[in-house]
């Protein structure tokens, strides 16, 4: 329902704005489809990729690499990986949601968002080029301390 007021919006919004100046909504039409168009394959790239490994992995292989009782071990293994993962927040979240309906621990799902959302491994170069490596290194270092003191209050709150 919630879906059918937001498009429902969008569209009177839209005629709004082509009834106010129908050069500038058809230009920014136009830059939205662009934006969108770039945007596509990556999103589909990373749908696949979630959608084949939640089919690859049941949920008793989730459970016992990330699930509550994985303990420590699941931690390590869930910051690891979201350190190394480069996955937009719109796509994290619903895969955390499928990781939890899976059987993962909710101190390692706060553990994976945490380090996916603030640590970039896979973008570090691209960070010492426009910083430089001290920067960089610190940045991810203390996003890294951050998300673990994340997860211990997660851990602390949800069990």
């Amino acid at each position: 329902m919630s879906g059918a007021i937001l498009y429902g919006l969008a569209i009177v919004g839209l005629l709004y704005s082509f009834a106010k100046d129908r050069k500038k909504t058809k230009m920014a039409v136009l830059k939205a489809w662009k934006s969108f168009a770039n945007l596509a394959p990556q999103l589909l790239a990373i749908l696949m990729f979630v959608g084949i490994s939640l089919a690859i992995l049941s949920p008793a292989t989730i459970s016992r690499l990330m699930g509550e009782k994985s303990g420590i071990i699941g931690i390590i293994i869930a910051s690891v990986v979201g350190s190394v993962t480069l996955i937009p927040g719109f796509v994290a979240f619903p895969l955390a949601a499928a990781l939890l309906k899976g059987g993962a621990g909710y101190p390692q799902i706060a553990a994976f968002v945490s380090t996916l959302m603030a640590v970039g491994i896979v973008t570090l170069p691209t960070e010492i080029n426009y910083f430089n490596k001290t920067v960089a290194l610190l940045r991810n270092s203390f996003a890294f301390l951050v998300a673990m003191i994340f997860t211990v209050i997660i851990s602390r709150v949800m069990m």
